[in-house]
């Protein structure tokens, strides 16, 4: 595998090249977090931003929050930016400014799992540690055609990873195993003649290595259904910020009335407007629910201290920079399509 990578590493901002010295911890930090429930393609940009107008602990620790989620914004679970902010501090108060090296240390740390502190220790800083993400999971579950299915066969696919994991380069083998799943051992149609493994592949072997890991029968999300409502003023809409705690909490956004089981209608409207319900809806899926929403726009004109202590007027030919949220950001794009 590390001769795999040495020729066919990914480049990648966060990473130094095979068998160089290791990369700055921050930038390690920051990238795992990024990449959770996330592409290297959405990340990328994100991670230039981030890096610029943060490039180290101490800068990110006196960062503005709502300047931080709207960076943030497209990345979705929104706690993660909250609790990269949370991290500065903790690493700027107690470890001034510098990363701890050991599991045990960063996991202690605001926003730090298992599989992160793993990461970064492996990575950033040289030491054996057992790096399972969605790919190594995939990878080590075919190569020795784990037949358990998720969640249970996740202690049997670690012990195999530990039993593979070298002593030297550590975080090398880690960053290879990831991109041979990324690249080449993919969910679907894995190109098993290109993997250097597939000689000794049980998956491979057995003909079909798609069956591996072997997922739990899915169960039906729940529907919820809400509104969004646009309130539009002399070339500007009314914004507001959710709760800081919960679903997209601190984010800014197009205010909504409740999701329910049952579509609320008009309920929670921000103002006391004439509000008129568009003929199409948005749909978007969180982790644990399906969202559908109706659309209702309305006209504040003549009414100019409507919504000034409620939210803000963002200009609407500018709304691309307001760092809203994915499905809000849907809304606003189908609201603007069809007016």
């Amino acid at each position: 595998m590390l001769h795999w990578y040495d020729a066919h590493a990914r480049t990648l901002p966060w990473r130094a090249p095979p068998g160089n010295p290791a990369p700055d911890p921050y930038r390690v930090w920051l990238s795992e977090i990024m990449l959770q429930q996330t592409t290297v393609a959405a990340v990328r940009p994100k991670f230039d931003l981030f890096t610029t107008l943060w490039p180290d602990f101490a800068a990110l620790a006196v960062a503005d929050e709502a300047e931080v989620m709207t960076a943030w914004a497209g990345l979705g679970y929104y706690a993660r930016a909250r609790n990269l902010i949370a991290c500065a501090k903790v690493v700027v108060a107690k470890h001034d400014g510098r990363f701890p090296a050991t599991e045990a240390q960063l996991r202690a740390l605001p926003g730090i799992g298992d599989y992160t502190a793993a990461a970064i220790a492996s990575i950033a800083f040289g030491q054996r540690a057992v790096v399972v993400d969605a790919n190594v999971e995939r990878v080590v579950a075919r190569l020795y055609a784990i037949a358990t299915p998720l969640p249970a066969a996740r202690t049997a696919i670690r012990a195999a990873a530990d039993a593979i994991t070298p002593d030297a380069r550590s975080g090398d083998f880690a960053q290879a195993m990831m991109d041979l799943g990324s690249g080449i051992c993919t969910f679907r149609a894995p190109k098993c003649l290109a993997c250097p493994l597939h000689d000794r592949c049980d998956g491979f072997a057995s003909g079909a290595p798609e069956q591996y890991p072997v997922k739990p029968a899915k169960l039906a999300k729940p529907q919820r259904y809400g509104t969004i409502f646009w309130a539009e003023r002399g070339g500007s809409v009314l914004l507001v910020r959710r709760p800081p705690k919960g679903l997209l909490g601190g984010m800014r956004s197009l205010p909504t009335g409740p999701w329910a089981d049952t579509p609320p209608g008009l309920a929670d409207a921000p103002l006391d407007i004439a509000w008129r319900t568009l003929d199409r809806t948005v749909a978007h899926v969180f982790t644990h629910f399906g969202l559908e929403l109706s659309l209702a726009v309305g006209d504040v004109e003549g009414h100019s201290a409507i919504g000034a202590n409620i939210g803000e007027w963002w200009p609407i030919a500018d709304i691309e920079s307001a760092g809203l949220p994915t499905v809000f950001a849907k809304a606003a794009a189908e609201i603007r399509r069809v007016q």
